[in-house]
């Protein structure tokens, strides 16, 4: 759910702009109706994994062509 006032292209904990990609890995592995984000780094402490890991789903996810947020 997004808070009143909180900025959609930047993450929610540490203020680093998002890019595209921050935004569809988010959406894939979070919640896909997000309108608030966390930025690969923040996201990846939240889900105890490496920012590498995350950017090798978002190439397999862009790879495979079936992933509409990742076109």
């Amino acid at each position: 759910m997004q808070e009143t006032g909180v900025n959609p292209d930047v993450c929610y904990q540490c203020g680093a702009k998002l890019m595209a990609d921050d935004k569809a890995i988010y959406m894939k592995l979070v919640s896909r109706g997000a309108t608030s984000f966390l930025c690969m780094d923040c996201l990846a402490v939240k889900l105890g994994c490496t920012r590498a890991a995350l950017e090798e789903r978002v190439r397999y996810f862009r790879e495979s062509g079936n992933c509409v947020l990742f076109r």
